[in-house]
């Protein structure tokens, strides 16, 4: 694609690199056959392609974001399926990420757009804070149908009935290996997590431990910062960042890491690519070697050798979250790993396509999160599955709010495999 940035405008990284991401665009379209909004909507605009076209139209002109521009980027999930798909390598996601910062500086919003994305910002990164609002959620459920925002709908239905007490395994602390020590490891808590399935953690440690994993809580670490991130708030997502650079690092250059490992997809595509965010900031340096050894959970089982085990006579339907098969192309370990375990895997139709959950995307934009729901779970329960794996936590609340069958995270069925306790969504 030819582009005609100025001179003056490319002394700015970031539009020097959404400069070099357009260029690689040779307008094939590809993209707009596994592009989930494109599916639903039929809009061409709703399309990669077509968000790429407004994108560049809007930053070679350096003019505010406006209200088209605003309203077709904010469809987009994000899923980056598009990368997958794209034979050019245009690195769609770098892009959108810029184009969201330029409206978050740009343009305002609507009064009820803006409170409900400060809201989500300084809610859901928070633990204590995100109890408190899942717990008035539950209180204000009774009064849904008064609510004349289906956004505010969507945040009642995203309430679980069962709020889990905080988990002490979440405290920064060290955890021996059982038997030898074969690596060590920091796990990254999260934020969202520790708040709605606690169950998660708790397993991951387990096993990793059982394994023989050294596993470290690191002081100081937290949100990954990506939900601010995709809603362009730079500086509260490069914040959240910091404090996990500098809260690994101190780990990396004191007792050592192997990795850092990361059992929530949308976290681990995030904290990979903390090298691309702080390339031009003094933390450039201490974010690539955080950002080296970044690692999903299913990554660092797969380096431990996971044992084999007899059938368990369970067939499991894998939901390949968008970020782990798409954002960092992880697509087999996942499956190796539950096969490995016993497990009887099936794989839906259509695995590429999103859910639906997309961070706070179905918060945002419930009426398309709902569609790309309903299709997922009737693909997910067509092969009769007794139960649900993934590997993210949002897409486990996406599906499970509209299924029946239990859902749980990849890592819970593979700690109940080798000795630890059964999952409890399992559990009668």
């Amino acid at each position: 694609m030819q582009t005609n940035f100025t001179t003056e405008q490319l002394q700015d990284p970031a539009i020097a690199r959404s400069n070099e991401v357009l260029r690689a665009c040779v307008h094939c379209g590809f993209c707009t056959a596994t592009c989930p909004t494109y599916a639903v909507l039929g809009d061409e605009l709703d399309s990669p392609r077509g968000r790429i076209y407004l994108i560049k139209d809007m930053l070679e002109k350096g003019r505010p974001a406006d209200e088209k521009t605003v309203k077709h980027i904010d469809r987009c999930l994000s899923c980056l399926a598009c990368m997958t798909t794209c034979p050019s390598g245009v690195h769609y996601m770098h892009l959108v990420d810029h184009a969201r910062a330029h409206i978050e500086r740009t343009y305002k919003r609507p009064l009820s757009d803006r409170l409900l994305r400060w809201g989500l910002a300084r809610v859901l990164p928070y633990p204590t804070r995100f109890r408190l609002a899942l717990l008035g959620a539950k209180l204000g459920r009774p009064f849904r149908a008064l609510m004349p925002d289906a956004r505010l709908r969507a945040m009642l239905d995203m309430a679980p009935n069962h709020i889990p007490p905080v988990s002490r395994n979440d405290d920064p602390q060290v955890f021996a290996p059982q038997g030898p020590r074969k690596m060590r490891v920091a796990l990254m808590t999260g934020c969202a997590q520790r708040a709605v399935n606690t169950d998660i953690n708790d397993a991951t440690i387990r096993l990793l431990r059982r394994l023989g994993a050294e596993v470290v809580i690191a002081q100081g670490q937290g949100c990954c910062g990506a939900l601010t991130h995709h809603m362009g708030k730079t500086r509260e997502s490069h914040a959240s960042a910091a404090r996990n650079i500098h809260a690994w690092h101190a780990e990396l250059q004191g007792a050592g890491l192997d990795a850092i490992v990361i059992n929530t997809s949308g976290c681990g595509t995030t904290v990979k690519d903390y090298g691309h965010m702080f390339r031009n900031d003094p933390l450039a340096e201490k974010a690539q070697a955080v950002a080296a050894i970044a690692l999903d959970v299913s990554e660092v089982l797969m380096k431990l050798d996971l044992p084999e085990r007899p059938t368990q006579g369970m067939k499991v339907a894998y939901h390949a979250a968008c970020s782990l098969q798409h954002g960092q192309k992880i697509k087999t370990f996942p499956k190796d790993l539950l096969a490995r375990a016993g497990f009887d895997v099936v794989e839906p139709r259509d695995s590429h396509l999103c859910c639906g959950s997309a961070g706070t995307y179905n918060l945002m934009q419930p009426e398309i999160s709902n569609v790309l729901k309903s299709r997922k779970v009737a693909a997910l329960e067509a092969p009769a599955p007794d139960v649900i794996a993934a590997g993210n936590l949002g897409c486990m609340m996406q599906i499970g709010s509209g299924t029946q069958v239990p859902v749980v995270h990849m890592v819970e069925l593979l700690d109940w495999a080798t000795g630890g306790p059964k999952p409890r969504a399992l559990s009668p």
